[in-house]
């Protein structure tokens, strides 16, 4: 029997690398310290749990998160197949019930034969084989062992979560569903949209502007680093009258059905559950105080008896210098049995984090088997990922999304819609061909479904 593999955090890349290393084989102890412990952000006790957006990203090919999912489900991801079976209508992105997705994750890693959960803190750094996924949201103990390990202080930024509204409570008489240029949604839209004309948006600009936010504490306020995928809204209108407008409000590819013509700026909310009863304010993450969130946000047209089921927030999200301290293995550089996965590392986006914990699971699996750890081809989107994260300049080095920049070039032009495609395609083949010379399970059709691209090789 092998040494039973520990793994701290059971957030998406926790639960991840748990379930790929048990399903080679590998005995695994996963620690979750909730809901003993519980951390500013989350609310429920369950594995994998969102605290951002529901949204997993697109899941179109010529897309960079299209790409990273088709690698994943190629690769037998259990947060991948447990997004898919509680998704709900996002056009063409992967959304889902977060409730049900969360305990759909639970109660496969609960069911596992060879996955213990424990619901406990850790405070310091195993010294056997582990693999770290605490997450943005690691506890104050474990970075400072980790802070120890390492000689340095870790990196961060502020991460904003955007608010949830009651369905119902949105007028439909004014908002309207749509998604932008209908590209493969529903009939009606996907999305609903709450039109802004030239007045409406600079009134709510004004009182977003003059509206108080949640003070920072005196370190905070020094170094106040934001991701700017996640920047708030309110951070987003200082840069500039129409920021917002050219931002999260942009009106592009949408018409008011009122007036026939295009708003000078649309607020859109996504459906955060199944039964269709919450929506997210698309883009709107936030650190307004909460009273200021409700008053700011119902001057938006639609929006104005708007129930709040959550209220926006910020939150300090913790990651370690990769490149100075990771293999594209995601292996420690000064013990080779120490992995670290997910946000953590500098990875950005859900299906990110994920991914990281695949490859991480992986390779404390073949290591404890006595096998050599992997490292994916650059020109795959998740081997290209690992690669930036682990050889960035350390002295600047920020969080990061999947997307098509950190892939090779192809050494001949291309329009830019032929090339995102045939990097899709090379991507997909240098993975199957990977897999096979490593004796890494790959199921390439459930990869083509994915991406929908003319696989070849």
């Amino acid at each position: 029997m092998h040494t039973a593999l520990i793994i701290i955090g059971g957030g998406l890349a926790g639960a991840e690398a748990a379930w790929q290393a048990a399903e080679l084989g590998v005995p695994v102890r996963l620690y979750e310290m909730r809901p003993r412990q519980e951390t500013p952000a989350h609310t429920t006790p369950f594995l994998a749990e969102l605290v951002c957006s529901n949204s997993l990203g697109s899941f179109l090919p010529d897309k960079a998160p299209g790409l990273l999912k088709a690698e994943l489900r190629g690769l037998g991801s259990l947060i991948l197949a447990c997004a898919q079976e509680t998704a709900v209508p996002a056009g063409s992105s992967l959304a889902v019930d977060r409730d049900l997705f969360a305990q759909r994750v639970t109660e496969k890693i609960e069911s596992h034969p060879l996955i213990e959960l424990v619901r406990e803190e850790v405070t310091a750094v195993p010294p056997t084989p582990t693999i770290i996924a605490s997450g943005p949201l690691t506890s104050s103990a474990l970075a400072a062992s980790l802070s120890e390990l390492t000689g340095q202080q870790h990196l961060y930024f502020y991460d904003a979560l955007s608010p949830i509204v009651q369905a119902d409570s949105i007028d439909m008489s004014i908002a309207f569903r749509d998604s932008r240029y209908d590209r493969g949604e529903q009939e009606e839209g996907d999305y609903i949209n709450c039109p802004l004309n030239k007045d409406d948006y600079f009134a709510f600009q004004e009182a977003l502007l003059a509206a108080e936010t949640i003070t920072l504490k005196q370190f905070e306020q020094e170094d106040p680093h934001f991701f700017e995928g996640c920047m708030p809204i309110e951070q987003i209108a200082r840069r500039g009258e129409k920021a917002l407008a050219f931002g999260p409000m942009r009106p592009v590819g949408l018409v008011d059905p009122r007036t026939g013509v295009r708003p000078y700026a649309v607020v859109q909310l996504r459906q955060d559950n199944l039964i269709g009863s919450l929506y997210n304010i698309v883009g709107f993450q936030t650190n307004l105080r909460w009273g200021e969130q409700k008053r700011v946000l119902r001057l938006i047209p639609g929006l104005q008896n708007a129930e709040f089921m959550r209220y926006g927030m910020m939150h300090r999200n913790t990651y370690i210098n990769a490149p100075q301290l990771l293999h594209p293995s995601l292996q420690y550089r000064g013990r080779a049995d120490l992995f670290f996965a997910g946000q953590i590392t500098g990875v950005e986006g859900y299906m990110g984090n994920a991914a990281t914990g695949w490859l991480a699971g992986v390779n404390a699996a073949r290591l404890l088997k006595g096998q050599l750890p992997v490292i994916l081809p650059p020109t795959t989107m998740l081997g290209a990922l690992c690669h930036y994260v682990t050889h960035a300049e350390a002295g600047h080095f920020q969080p990061m999304k999947a997307n098509f920049g950190l892939l090779p070039p192809p050494q001949h032009d291309l329009p830019k819609s032929e090339r995102y495609r045939w990097y899709s395609e090379r991507a997909l083949t240098a993975l199957r061909r990977f897999a096979r010379a490593n004796a890494i399970r790959y199921d390439r059709e459930a990869a083509f479904a994915s991406a929908t691209v003319d696989y070849q090789g």
